[in-house]
């Protein structure tokens, strides 16, 4: 079954990605750049950013991962419920 996804979807999904980009770049900037001294990138703001992002991405996955695990388990829980698992084909 193919979904259609409307130009005012993509654009409101652009916005929300736009916004979580943001956000993300400007606390990693606030925790990691400290020097404003010289042009260059010191190695330790880079490392930091390089961690903060990957914290970040980590997170994000876990939290769609259990949020995966729990409608999972809403769903068995409700199918039960009504009656649907556990029955013999």
């Amino acid at each position: 079954m193919a979904v259609q996804v409307t130009e005012s979807d993509q654009i409101k999904q652009f916005k929300e990605f736009l916004g979580t980009y943001n956000k993300v770049t400007e606390n990693c900037f606030m925790d990691c750049v400290k020097d404003f001294t010289t042009r260059d990138v010191k190695p330790d703001e880079s490392s930091c950013s390089e961690s903060c992002l990957q914290k970040y991405l980590k997170m994000t996955q876990r939290i769609s991962m259990r949020f995966q695990e729990y409608h999972i388990q809403q769903n068995e829980a409700l199918a039960a419920k009504a009656g649907l698992l556990g029955q013999p084909r």
